[in-house]
């Protein structure tokens, strides 16, 4: 029985299940390809990153709806790769090393974990690099950057080391590699350089006396208490 003041055919002119997959369907046929990509590629550059299926249905400026992409390219990463999207979740090994490499070029240098982080809304996480190469070195590696290993890292912590103490005028202290490591991402940081030479107490003691002895072999006078004398 129809409710007050409702039309007696109203409940026969509900919308069922069939009749709305046609509407949709019509509703889908009404943007092209190059229309619906050019949506997406809109909602990235208004967002800075690749859009989840989530954003762009909230983009009040996206006029379609994320079940049309996928109506016209059969899934939604497929739709984002036509575009030139990075998926976020399902990236193959060469769109990520793409991604390190882009990276790379805009910053002039290897990129570091702490770049990653500051840009993970457009960048794949650390863990996600880990999950795919093993390590973010193998990544890096893998996307054609210089990343040292073994004792060509130690051999480099001790260049850099060199160069800090000559510029502290003393053997440089944990904390003096902490905040030189933070104005300058070629460098090592404080952690990995004290994972370098053991991860243990006395390591920081002892990459100490191996930097001493790089300044002595190049001629300076270290004094016992670290200062450099000459």
């Amino acid at each position: 029985m129809a409710n007050a003041g409702q039309s007696p055919h109203a409940a026969d002119r509900k919308i069922g299940p069939a009749a709305l997959e046609v509407v949709e369907a019509r509703s889908a046929r009404r943007y092209s390809d190059d229309r619906i990509l050019a949506e997406l590629r809109g909602c990235a550059e208004r967002l800075g990153h690749s859009p989840t299926m989530r954003e762009f249905a909230a983009d009040p400026q996206a006029r379609v709806h994320p079940q049309t992409v996928i109506e016209h390219f059969g899934t939604w990463n497929r739709a984002k790769r036509s575009v030139g999207l990075v998926p976020r979740r399902f990236a193959t090994r060469e769109e990520l090393l793409a991604q390190l490499r882009e990276l790379g070029g805009e910053l002039g240098r290897t990129p570091t974990g702490r770049d990653l982080a500051e840009r993970r809304a457009s960048m794949p996480s650390k863990s996600l690099l880990w999950h795919t190469f093993g390590s973010l070195s193998e990544a890096l590696r893998q996307a054609g950057f210089d990343v040292p290993v073994g004792e060509e890292r130690l051999e480099r912590a001790l260049e850099q080391g060199a160069l800090l103490a000559r510029k502290l005028g003393r053997v440089p202290r944990f904390a003096d590699w902490a905040e030189a490591s933070r104005g300058d991402a070629r460098m090592l940081s404080e952690w990995q350089v004290y994972r370098l030479v053991g991860a243990t107490r006395g390591s920081w003691p002892a990459f100490q006396r191996l930097i001493g002895d790089r300044l002595r072999a190049e001629g300076a006078e270290v004094a016992p208490d670290g200062t450099i004398a000459g």
